[in-house]
Formats: structure tokens, C-alpha cells, sequence
């Protein structure tokens, strides 16, 4: 199994590109589908949420009127703060509930819109961003959904900005074409990466790696620092220190397309302790203490260091 987070700025084509990946088998977990199952009438997310703001959120058949909460919920960040401490644990609890439930072999696509905002990234072996222009966005939220020009601008300042959504994205799919040219990059992301990653970290197998030295490419450096959060995250206490090493942590040289990492572990703690953490998670062992990637997209070295 594999994790991929799928986000995108409001407008950006995060659904066509869901709805493709659905359509070519993937198990989705929907935030937003989640999130409005857990304050259905009769839950107890709803009755939270009556206690906290009031009967007057509700509408004629018992329902939660969006809109009413809305107005009390947003008014200040104190209102924020106390919606998001009763419907986060919510959603939290059921997507995971969701996710014990995929199968082994599942390639889950977990469709978050504020992924970025809420700092879940490096839990991700892989996260998917789908981007458009803020004037391409504007135009589809006025022209399809029917919402107010100023509302529409409004939504998308509120979210993470561009610059912070690539400094997490693994995959990044321009939506400034057709609807049908997202989905074939939708179609070509699940061919070509989903389905061979997920079948290799299933059989811990380690990707073919490039061996024709390239360039030196600037986003070698924000690759590294996504991989060390994921690998810190994989390690947890076990792990005090990750290091970007080799050629491509050099500004200048020509080198191979592969990102080498020196991880130092804990006092005590033997190598073999993380290979299940990090075989699952997307970099199977090579040999003792020596990792590389499950992922057929980017060529990881990682070697396991101890105190000496």
C-alpha cells in the first residue's frame, strides 16, 4: 500500500484528477466528504457542534445550515478554534478508520484541500499537487460554480500560496489546458509511478536508479528537504539526524539524478530496528543499513550511521 495526499488550491482540478484516479482503481478517502458525514443529523459531531454555537444552526429539517455556522464560526479566531477542535478529531478518526480498511495492495489517494495549510505533507510517500493560474481559477469558480468575482479572489488568497505548495509537492500537475489534458497526466501519473511504487514497496523492491550524470538542478535541494521530514517522520525517536551528502548536496557539479542521505541514529539503536519503518514507507533495504527508493520517480540513497 501506498499514501499519496492530493491537494490544490480551490479552482486548481483537484476532482478531475481524483475522479480519474478512482476510475484506474485507486481507493479515495475524501476530507471533504468526510467531513460532511460527521456533523450529519443524528451524529454526534452535529451535537457538538449545536452545544458549542447554537440551535440556530441548524435548518428547517435538522440539518447543519453551512451557512449559519459559517457566520458565527469565522467571525474571529477563538470561533475557528473551537469548530476545528470538534470536527478535526472527527475527520481524523474516520479517515483513518477509512484507511485501516484499504487493502494491502491499495493505492489510497487521500483528497485533503488544505493538506498544505495543515502541515501533513511528510506523512504522504507521495504528495500531489494540482495547480492553474489564479486567473484560470477565477474564471472557473465565476463561470461554473457561479460564485461572486470578489468571493472567488478572496477563497484562493485565504489558501497556502503557490510557493508553499511546491515546497511539498512530489508531483505537480499544471491545469492551464482542457479538462481532458489533466486527466491524461492524471492517467500517465498512475501508469508510470502510482502502480510501479506501490507494487515495489508491497515486495520491497528498490527502483532502477539513473546513471547518466546531469546538470545540477536547483530543486535537488527542496527535494532533499521533503525527504529529510519524511525520513525523520519514518524514524521517529530512533532517528537524530538526517543529511543531505554526495554530489547533488554540491551547487554546480554534474552528477546522477540520485539524492544521498546520511541518517544518524540514536545511541543504541541497531539499523536493522528501521528497516520495516522505512521499507514500508518507500525505501526497502539494499543491504544492512543501506536503503534506496521504492519509488520509480526520484533515486534515493540512504545510509544508516551510528554513533561511534
Amino acid at each position: 500500500m501506498i499514501r499519496v495526499g492530493l491537494t490544490g488550491g480551490i479552482g486548481a482540478g483537484k476532482s478531475t484528477v481524483a475522479r480519474t484516479l478512482v476510475d484506474r482503481g485507486a481507493y479515495i478517502i475524501d476530507a471533504d466528504v468526510i467531513a460532511r458525514e460527521v456533523v450529519a443529523p443524528g451524529t454526534d459531531g452535529l451535537a457538538q457542534l449545536v452545544a458549542a454555537f447554537g440551535d440556530d444552526i441548524l435548518a428547517a429539517d435538522g440539518s447543519l445550515d453551512r451557512a449559519a455556522l459559517a457566520a458565527k464560526a469565522f467571525v474571529d479566531d477563538e470561533q475557528r478554534k473551537k469548530l476545528n477542535a470538534i470536527t478535526h478529531p472527527l475527520v481524523g478518526a474516520r479517515a483513518f478508520e477509512l484507511l485501516e480498511a484499504a487493502p494491502d495492495d491499495a493505492v489510497v489517494v487521500q483528497d485533503i484541500p488544505l493538506l498544505v495549510e495543515n502541515g501533513s505533507a511528510p506523512f504522504f510517500h507521495l504528495v500531489v499537487i494540482v495547480h492553474a493560474d489564479e486567473e484560470d481559477r477565477v474564471a472557473r469558480l465565476t463561470g461554473q460554480r457561479g460564485m461572486p468575482e470578489a468571493d472567488a479572489r478572496a477563497r484562493i488568497k485565504a489558501q497556502a500560496s503557490e510557493a508553499d505548495r511546491r515546497a511539498v509537492a512530489d508531483v505537480w500537475l499544471d491545469n492551464s489546458g482542457a479538462p481532458d489534458d489533466l486527466a491524461a497526466l492524471a492517467h500517465h501519473l498512475w501508469d508510470e509511478r502510482l502502480v510501479p511504487y506501490e507494487r515495489n514497496v508491497r515486495s520491497r523492491t528498490c527502483a532502477r536508479r539513473p546513471e547518466n550524470l546531469v546538470d545540477h538542478r536547483p530543486e535537488w535541494s527542496l527535494q532533499a528537504t521533503r525527504l529529510s521530514n519524511r525520513l525523520r517522520l519514518l524514524g521517529a525517536e530512533k532517528i537524530v539526524g538526517v543529511t543531505h551528502v554526495g554530489p547533488t548536496a554540491s551547487a554546480g557539479e554534474r552528477a546522477a539524478d540520485v539524492l544521498d542521505f546520511e541518517v544518524q541514529l540514536a545511541p543504541d539503536v541497531d539499523p536493522a530496528d528501521l528497516d520495516d519503518a522505512l521499507a514500508d514507507g518507500g525505501f526497502p533495504a539494499l543491504t544492512p543499513g543501506l536503503h534506496a527508493n521504492a519509488d520509480p520517480g526520484r533515486a534515493v540513497t540512504i545510509r544508516l550511521t551510528t554513533p561511534s
